[in-house]
C-alpha cells in the first residue's frame, strides 16, 4: 500500500489521541505507524480510532525517526524543545500542536483554509507549527471577510473550555461539579480558581501589560496567519464547558460589507459552516460542535456602532480544529504539495 510513515508524539494525551480518531476517520494514507509517549507510558496499548487496531506505545526518548515521513507532535513545548529538532534532522518532518515555534520566522504557522501557500517554506527547519486553539477557529471564520471587506480590527472575548487545559482541567471540572452537588469543597489545583459553576478571566501565564499569554498568542498568531496589519484585542476567560471554545468577535472593515453579504460569503467559506436563524436556538452552543470538524458561525449581525462593523459568534471543537483536526489537514496539504508518495 501506498502512504506515509507516520509518527504520533504524545499520543496517549487528549490532544494525542484525537490525532489517531481523525487519521482514521479520515482514512489517511497511511503505510506504517508509531505512537510515542513518555517513559510512563511505555508498552501500553492505545486503540487506533475505531479501527479496532491496538498499537504499543514506544518511548519517545529511544525512538529512532530515520525513515518516517510525517510526525505529529501533541507533547508541549518542553518535549518539542527536546525531540522536534532531532525528528526533523533525521529528515522526519515535525507538525507541532505547542507554542515554542510558533512565531519563529523560519517555520510556518498554518490554517489550511487559511494559507495554505505559507507550508512551501517548511524546509528551512523541517518543522510546521499547529496554531493556538483559539486562533485557529478565529482566523476560518476571519479569513474568508478579509478577503472581502478587508479586516482593520477585531475584538475577541472567548469562551474556552477546561479541555484546553488538558485531562487535569477537565478532571478538576468534573470533580468540583460533583463535590459542590454533595456539599463538599471545591479547591482548585489546576486552575487558580474554581471553575465549577464559575468563570476565570485567565488563560496561561501574565505579562507586564496586563494581558495574558494566551490574549497575546491570539494577536500575533492572527498578524502571522491572517494579515500583520490587522489590530487584534483579546479576553481569553475559562468557563466550566467539557470541550469546546467559544469567541464573540466583533470586527471592523476598511470597506462595506453587510450581515447579509457576510452570511453569504460565509455559507460556502472552506471549513465553516453557518447556522444563523434569528430564533430561540438558531444558533450552535460548544456542545453540538463536540466532534465535528467545522468551525460554526451564528449570530451575524452589524454593529451599529462603527462604520463597517460586524459581530458574531464562534464555536469549535477545540481538540479537533483549534488541535488534532488542523494538525492531520496540515498533513495533507504537505503531502499534497510537496511528499506526494501516496495514491
Amino acid at each position: 500500500m501506498d502512504g506515509y510513515r507516520i509518527v504520533v508524539a504524545g499520543a496517549t494525551g487528549n490532544v494525542g489521541r484525537e490525532m489517531l480518531n481523525i487519521l482514521a476517520e479520515r482514512e489517511f494514507p497511511i503505510k506504517d505507524i508509531a505512537v510515542l509517549a513518555s517513559a510512563r507510558s511505555q508498552g501500553d496499548q492505545i486503540e487506533f480510532g475505531d479501527t479496532g487496531r491496538m498499537l504499543k506505545v514506544q518511548n519517545i526518548e529511544h525512538f529512532d525517526p530515520a525513515g518516517w515521513d510525517i510526525a505529529l507532535f501533541a507533547i508541549g513545548s518542553e518535549g518539542s524543545k527536546q525531540h522536534a529538532p532531532r525528528f526533523a534532522a533525521a529528515g522526519c518532518t515535525v507538525i507541532d500542536n505547542a507554542s515554542l515555534y510558533r512565531m519563529d520566522p523560519d517555520v510556518p504557522l498554518i490554517v489550511p483554509e487559511v494559507n495554505p501557500q505559507a507550508i512551501d517554506g517548511y524546509r528551512k527547519r523541517n518543522i510546521i507549527a499547529n496554531p493556538n486553539c483559539s486562533t485557529a477557529q478565529m482566523v476560518v471564520a476571519l479569513k474568508p471577510l478579509h478577503d472581502a471587506a478587508g479586516i482593520k480590527r477585531v475584538v475577541v472575548s472567548t469562551y474556552q473550555s477546561v479541555s484546553g487545559a488538558g485531562k487535569a482541567g477537565m478532571d478538576e471540572l468534573f470533580e468540583q461539579s460533583r463535590n459542590i452537588f454533595v456539599g463538599d469543597q471545591a479547591e482548585p489545583k489546576k486552575f487558580t480558581k474554581q471553575i465549577a459553576f464559575n468563570l476565570i478571566p485567565h488563560i496561561d501565564a501574565f505579562l507586564d501589560d496586563g494581558f495574558t499569554k494566551e490574549e497575546w498568542k491570539m494577536v500575533v498568531e492572527t498578524k502571522k496567519i491572517l494579515d500583520p496589519k490587522i489590530k487584534v484585542v483579546a479576553t481569553c476567560v475559562r468557563v466550566p464547558v467539557f470541550v469546546g471554545h467559544s469567541e464573540a468577535i466583533t470586527i471592523e472593515f476598511e470597506r462595506e460589507i453587510s450581515a447579509k453579504q457576510a452570511q453569504r460569503i460565509l455559507r460556502e467559506a472552506p471549513g465553516v459552516m453557518l447556522v444563523d436563524k434569528r430564533e430561540d436556538g438558531g444558533y450552535v452552543t460548544p456542545v453540538e460542535c463536540v466532534g465535528e470538524y467545522a468551525t460554526y458561525v451564528s449570530r451575524v449581525r452589524e454593529d451599529p456602532t462603527v462604520e463597517n462593523g460586524l459581530v458574531l459568534w464562534c464555536v469549535s471543537d477545540n481538540l479537533r480544529k483549534g488541535a488534532a483536526l488542523n494538525a492531520v489537514q496540515i498533513a495533507e496539504l504537505l503531502g499534497r504539495r510537496h511528499l506526494k508518495k501516496a495514491a
